[in-house]
């Protein structure tokens, strides 16, 4: 028999489990029963992924990011998504396809870029959790690299708000 303590402890762990699924967005929920895939698909067309990024040895603040993602589907090479995305990176502002892997990490997508060139600004590596309407991972173009994360949200969201949509304009530290 559990002690009062004990109960409430219980209690307090199976409501923090409930809220936490409660707020896994759709594309990662285990209680809708299309593919996975495509429920990603669905969910990262019309978002923009706002939030920071570091650059390795560098002593200053986060640098502000934005990528808006027009549109994701999923395509008939396993682990494989077209992502159209616009992309502005110093003087280059341009809407791009691209064809990447997401693999899973158990429900989690992960946004993987091996050596990916991008029209205009280089060859790129990444690693990018996707997790209740977060991001976080790691970025590598040529000898510089870091950290990035931030959170996803709707594009409806940052159209009706432009003051809280930044958007990055520094092409120093070689990082879109």
């Amino acid at each position: 028999m559990m002690n009062a303590a004990a109960s409430h402890t219980a209690t307090a762990v199976l409501f923090l489990l409930l809220a936490q699924s409660a707020l896994q967005p759709s594309a990662v929920r285990a209680d809708d029963p299309r593919p996975k895939e495509t429920r990603l698909a669905e969910y990262l067309s019309g978002t923009q992924f706002v939030g920071k990024f570091t650059v390795d040895g560098a002593d200053n603040d986060p640098k502000t990011e934005t990528y808006t993602i027009k549109s994701c589907e999923k395509l008939p090479t396993a682990d494989l998504y077209r992502l159209t995305a616009r992309i502005k990176y110093g003087q280059v502002d341009q809407e791009v396809p691209l064809d990447l892997k997401i693999l899973w990490s158990g429900d989690t997508p992960v946004i993987t870029l091996e050596s990916i060139w991008i029209p205009g600004m280089g060859t790129f590596d990444a690693h990018v959790l996707i997790r209740a309407g977060r991001y976080a991972g790691t970025w590598q173009h040529g000898d510089k690299g870091g950290h990035l994360f931030g959170k996803i949200v709707p594009l409806a969201e940052t159209d009706s708000d432009k003051s809280k949509t930044p958007s990055s304009d520094d092409s120093s530290d070689g990082k879109p």
